[in-house]
């Protein structure tokens, strides 16, 4: 019966859903459009990954990996991409499509005006802008493309307070938190974990978990990490994570430094809730961050996070009770909060606990899920064909 169908719902078949990304190599963003796609009803929405550049590591963990295109961008602008986008559209009748920052934004919006086919478009923004995104030319190219959308996301509240605080307009976003498998994540066997690494339980392990691009400020928490090393015998620090413009500095900063034997350099791992339970404390340093899933996944696992106040970070810490969010303007802010923390290290497993506790009651990945199920089912409606 008509009555019963759900708002915008597609009558007599799924939403058909295009998340429109550069790749899906190993990343945050990249990480929510797979376990988004995994964690939606397969009996209601049909969902596709168009990647600009290249398809990427992730696309095996889709629940249809046959379901991403790859139309193999070039650096630059490329003319091409946006006819292989539009014939895409046209070719497959998608009911939403789902662009993921300004780039796939800006091909998305170009392909439906080249096709003749209009799909409901959902943008979502990850993170702040860049400075090279903040001139005042691709200030207002994002803010026209956004009243070309049917909807537009961020990841957290804080998102949404700086674009609002950037001249967008606050009436035209609305967050989608990011969520986290709790199953997935969870508390592990820290003397095993430590085992593994050739450490002892009694450690001061630090931990960074994600690829190496410079907002992540690895070399900041290098600096911090040396500093302290000298003080703080039993201090040690795993990175997990790699690619990105950092890489071959990271490791050549790692090789160089006199505490090496005292750096764990994991590399990327495809299952990293194996390495959460040898961390004591995650650092989140990073400058420019919708929501780190590092940090969901951490919290998940029982443990505390450092992090920077620039970060949708603040959006789900407690300062002090299950984490820390603190002003890191350099090495020096991030050395001189690590020593506190070192002074007080016995706070850390209840933080933790807290941590985990906050995480499964009000972040999990059903929840950012069923968000997300509900704009597609609004905006199903909205989107007309050729």
């Amino acid at each position: 019966m008509p009555g019963d169908e759900k708002e915008g719902s597609v009558r007599g078949g799924r939403i058909k859903i295009l998340h429109v990304v550069f790749s899906l190599e190993p990343g945050g963003l990249e990480n929510g459009v797979v376990n988004v796609a995994r964690h939606l009803d397969p009996a209601e929405f049909e969902v596709h990954v168009c990647c600009l550049e290249r398809r990427g590591a992730f696309a095996d963990r889709l629940p249809n990996p046959s379901c991403v295109t790859v139309l193999e961008k070039p650096p630059g602008w490329s003319p091409r991409t946006l006819l292989r986008l539009a014939r895409l559209l046209r070719r497959e009748q998608f009911t939403v499509m789902h662009t993921h920052n300004l780039g796939p934004l800006i091909y998305g919006c170009g392909a439906r005006m080249t096709a003749g086919v209009f799909p409901a478009l959902l943008h979502g923004e990850h993170g702040m802008l860049t400075r090279p995104e903040s001139t005042r030319f691709y200030r207002w190219l994002r803010g026209w493309l956004h009243g070309r959308c049917q909807g537009v996301h961020t990841v957290s509240h804080a998102l949404v307070d700086h674009f609002a605080a950037e001249g967008f307009r606050r009436d035209r976003l609305v967050a989608v938190v990011n969520g986290v498998d709790a199953e997935r994540f969870s508390p592990g066997d820290r003397r095993a974990a430590r085992e593994r690494l050739g450490w002892t339980p009694e450690m001061l392990v630090l931990g960074m978990v994600g690829t190496m691009q410079r907002r992540k400020r690895h070399d900041d928490v290098l600096t911090a990490f040396e500093q302290l090393a000298s003080t703080t015998p039993d201090l040690r620090l795993l990175i997990v994570g790699e690619g990105g413009s950092e890489t071959t500095a990271v490791r050549a900063r790692v090789q160089a430094s006199r505490w090496r034997e005292r750096i764990h350099l994991a590399g990327f791992q495809p299952e990293p809730q194996a390495y959460y339970p040898a961390i004591d404390l995650l650092l989140v340093p990073s400058t420019n961050e919708g929501l780190s899933n590092a940090t969901l996944e951490a919290m998940a696992c029982e443990v505390p996070v450092l992090t920077h106040t620039a970060c949708g970070n603040a959006d789900i810490i407690k300062p002090g009770v299950d984490g820390f969010v603190v002003e890191l303007a350099g090495a020096a802010d991030l050395a001189r909060c690590l020593a506190e923390v070192v002074a007080r290290r016995e706070q850390l497993p209840q933080m933790g606990r807290l941590a985990r506790a906050k995480v499964v009651q009000t972040f999990s990945l059903r929840q950012m899920a069923a968000e997300y199920a509900k704009l597609y089912h609004k905006l199903a409606g909205q989107g007309k064909k050729a």
